[in-house]
């Protein structure tokens, strides 16, 4: 669909009940498809999302399981018309092994794998402290991220993730699946020779480990939520050197890990 505002979405009659009756009514329902992606036409994985930005989404899951490390390694991408299976054809000289995994045609449902799996691929510790981020920015940042997030205000069904700079957002995308919207920006960076390394991710929904594993995959140090991280979201983001911020809301936050980047 062309509309933003239905991109993602179906209309579905309902019956709601106001606290006085029943009443008849319309309500946009978050789409939900499952995403065939293809790796020089074998299957990789099924990723249950919404159907939007699936080239993003198709190139991100890539780079964040190890099948691709950059922009150069694509030679071209083709999405189905009916956009539920998309096709990523890779230079010849891309590992042979990558396409032989055994762990292929997974289903992976709203991109979320086993942390094992990304941390094996994460390897540097982030130690660029030249990221400083005030407390003021760090709500403004919220701030943006919960306006731009029109399908959430829409449905009440996704979550929002969204690529920052020191000054403002760079690009938001909304998915069912938390997981998704990190893949999503990863892909877009990649597509978009975007360095990561000063940026800032924020975002909604709770930070687990997996996130933690994708975000610094993708070298970014420093990442907001208005949620709260689990514990092992809390060790990972320590060592990786990552500055965790979340429960960001009401004026208020907590700074879990390198906290020396906010002042």
């Amino acid at each position: 669909m062309s509309d933003k505002k239905s991109a993602g979405t179906e209309d579905f009659n309902i019956r709601t009940f106001d606290g006085h009756s029943l009443i008849e009514t319309e309500a946009k329902i978050i789409k939900e498809i499952p995403l065939e992606i293809f790796l020089n036409d074998k299957p990789v994985a099924t990723i249950a999302c919404t159907g939007n930005h699936v080239d993003e989404l198709a190139v991100g899951f890539l780079r964040s399981e190890g099948f691709i490390s950059g922009s150069e390694d694509i030679e071209r991408i083709h999405i189905a018309g009916d956009t539920n299976s998309i096709y990523i054809y890779a230079r010849p000289t891309l590992n042979p092994l990558a396409c032989e995994r055994k762990d292929s045609a997974v289903i992976a449902f709203s991109g979320a794998r086993g942390t094992k799996s990304l941390r094996d691929r994460v390897f540097k510790k982030m130690q660029d402290d030249s990221l400083i981020i005030s407390s003021q920015k760090v709500f403004f940042l919220m701030e943006r991220l919960l306006s731009l997030a029109w399908l959430h205000d829409t449905t009440g069904g996704t979550h929002c993730s969204a690529l920052a700079d020191s000054k403002d957002v760079i690009v938001s995308r909304e998915d069912i699946g938390r997981h998704n919207t990190i893949d999503m920006i990863g892909g877009y960076a990649l597509l978009n020779s975007i360095d990561c390394s000063d940026k800032v991710i924020v975002r909604t929904g709770r930070v687990s480990s997996e996130i933690v594993c994708k975000v610094w995959n993708l070298g970014i140090p420093l990442m907001i939520s208005i949620s709260v991280p689990t514990s092992l979201a809390v060790e990972l983001a320590e060592e990786a050197g990552m500055t965790l911020i979340g429960a960001v809301r009401g004026g208020r936050m907590n700074i879990y890990s390198h906290s020396k980047r906010v002042i």
